[in-house]
């Protein structure tokens, strides 16, 4: 078994017939990324930031749904609906500082269930613990490997 093909790695490939749409394999999972509109201002399907808001949402929903039965709270249903926004460095206020960023996610979260108002905000605060959020809010080492052909 090849370094790509090794258990626990998603591969993403692109070739030159269609160089602004990737193919991804991750476990038995299969999807794609299209990019190919970009130059016309089309979008023809998800892109890279539509997979990881996809991420961040499923990891919020998930993680409301274990607190709340671990709780033994009614939560019926959680739902979020998110946007990235990259913030231009000549709108941003605070640019000069180490610890401001310029891409900014927007979390709408909807809550259905016979919830007491001090259940909704612990539920609010419990979306914002979710792994993947604390992942991309502390940062990301990345290592790069050139691999042989």
């Amino acid at each position: 078994m090849g370094i790509l093909e090794e258990e626990g790695f998603v591969k993403v490939f692109a070739d030159s017939a269609a160089p602004m749409v990737a193919q991804i394999s991750a476990g038995t999972e299969r999807m794609t990324i299209d990019e190919s509109g970009t130059a016309v201002g089309e979008k023809n399907g998800a892109d890279p930031y539509d997979f990881i808001l996809a991420a961040l949402g499923s990891c919020t929903v998930i993680t409301l749904h274990m607190y709340a039965q671990r709780k033994g709270w009614p939560l019926e249903r959680a739902e979020v609906s998110l946007r990235h926004e990259r913030i231009h460095a000549d709108d941003c206020q605070h640019c000069e500082k180490a610890e401001a960023k310029l891409t900014h996610v927007t979390k709408h979260l909807r809550l259905t269930g016979n919830l007491s108002p001090e259940q909704r905000e612990r539920l609010k605060v419990i979306a914002g613990k979710c792994p993947v959020q604390k992942t991309l809010v502390a940062g990301i080492s990345i290592e790069t490997h050139l691999l042989d052909e």
